[in-house]
């Protein structure tokens, strides 16, 4: 079959592996490859049993796989290839060195560039897919531009705005999509080509075109609004556990104002994953370096309230159980960052589970999706630490459950069988108030909701 488009992607993580599977489903007229140096991973895509999970993807990539969407670990037969590339690689915040701590870690990007300098023959357009600072396209420009060898390389900003969860929903029907081009007749007709892909099932309403810049800066800001919206409603909860007024009652009431709505209002034990944290931070660095301190530090502030609020849910677990938690058993239900994933990147159970192992609690740790990465994370934590999938077994001889993500399983949990497993008195820390507090309270458990009035029988 000879396809109309040949489309690569450099990078088969988060970002990469759903959006090129969407493509290919959305493009069968396009041929599309993900590549990466990872062979382990690339081999799970080709498998049944795929490294990520996301509702709906399996489906998608046994509908397209070997058909117009490919796996490989040969990303320079990729490059040389491909006429577009799409550059989805690791852009974790710095570690060491200048910025580090707030600045992105470009060594990877970099790389990148420098293999599609190396090995590409024809030219390109080269898509930043990646969460990047402003003014990395113009970075990658420099390099693809920095030997006389005649290729033509046009770079693009085509930042993705995916919610783990609901990724594959977000791609088949997305609020936008971006594309920033350089304003030159090159950059219009490479932007116009990424136009063109979109448009097979994006109205054209949705599809905004801005310069370069801009496209990069949108994806930093978009991120750091939606941090802002949790961070505010975390910091009301502390308010509102002080004066005796439920959270749920004044986001309510605050959300069915138009201008603000009810999205992101949930009050909870913080946000995570890898795109919220690492974008502020990457925010304040970038206002930091242009000299706009009060900017930065207004944005740090975010992240600050989100720290805040996680540490404030382990001070109320241990001044609720009579100031001390050593030697209590206590049974975390969930270690993804957030419902429908098995990312635990930044997930506040991280945190929770070490700063509860160094009050020498016992942990047992339950999650339908992410027990796998939960060991990951604590392999170096020392204390005492159990795995299970089964939340009934979790919870036997448990002293407390805190429920950390907010799976639709724990919902629909029989309460009463795990009541009469626990150890007594009974306690509830719920940490993204999705349970019936008062039904709870009924049965005999002491419940603390976030934001809320406590219930307790002492």
């Amino acid at each position: 079959m000879e396809f109309e488009k040949k489309i690569l992607c450099i990078g088969a993580g988060y970002v990469g592996g759903p959006t090129m599977a969407v493509i290919a489903l959305m493009c069968p007229q396009y041929k599309v490859t993900v590549v990466d140096i990872n062979p382990t991973r690339i081999a799970e895509w080709n498998s049944d049993h795929l490294p990520i999970f996301e509702p709906g993807l399996d489906e998608i990539v046994k509908k397209t796989r070997d058909r117009n969407l490919f796996f490989s670990t040969d990303i320079a037969k990729g490059i040389r290839e491909n006429d577009i590339i799409f550059v989805s690689v690791n852009t974790p915040t710095k570690e060491f060195g200048i910025g580090a701590g707030q600045a992105a870690d470009l060594q990877y990007w970099e790389k990148t560039a420098r293999q599609i300098l190396e090995f590409s023959e024809s030219a390109k357009i080269v898509v930043e897919k990646s969460t990047l600072p402003v003014k990395t396209a113009e970075a990658m420009e420099r390099i693809l531009s920095s030997t006389n060898n005649g290729i033509k390389f046009d770079v693009v900003s085509n930042p993705e705005f995916l919610a783990e969860g609901t990724a594959i929903a977000d791609l088949v029907d997305p609020d936008r999509v971006l594309i920033g081009s350089r304003e030159t007749a090159n950059g219009l007709q490479a932007r116009d080509e990424l136009v063109e892909i979109y448009a097979n099932w994006v109205p054209g309403e949705r599809i905004i075109t801005t310069n370069v810049w801009s496209g990069e800066l949108s994806k930093l800001v978009a991120n750091a609004f939606l941090a802002q919206r949790v961070s505010s409603i975390n910091a009301i909860s502390a308010l509102c556990e002080k004066t005796d007024a439920d959270i749920s009652e004044v986001a309510m009431a605050v959300g069915m104002d138009s201008r603000i709505g009810d999205k992101f209002l949930n009050a909870s034990v913080g946000f995570g994953g890898s795109c919220f944290k690492k974008d502020i931070l990457n925010l304040v660095y970038l206002c930091q370096h242009y000299g706009l301190h009060e900017v930065a530090d207004y944005w740090e502030s975010v992240v600050k309230i989100n720290e805040y609020q996680q540490e404030r849910f382990i001070l109320n677990m241990l001044g609720t159980m009579f100031n001390t938690l050593s030697g209590k058993r206590i049974a975390l239900f969930g270690f993804a960052f957030k419902a429908n994933t098995g990312d635990t990147r930044e997930s506040p159970a991280i945190f929770i589970a070490k700063r509860l192992l160094e009050e020498k609690a016992e942990l047992v740790i339950t999650d339908p999706k992410a027990l796998k990465n939960a060991m990951s994370d604590l392999q170096d934590a020392r204390g005492n630490v159990n795995y299970t999938a089964d939340p009934y077994e979790a919870a036997a001889g448990c002293h407390a459950i805190a429920i950390v993500t907010e799976w639709d399983l724990y919902r629909n949990l029989d309460f009463e069988k795990i009541y009469r497993a626990m150890a007594k008195p009974a306690f509830i820390f719920d940490g993204r108030n999705i349970l019936e507090h008062k039904r709870l309270f009924e049965m005999g458990f002491n419940v603390f909701p976030v934001g809320k009035p406590s219930l307790k029988h002492f």
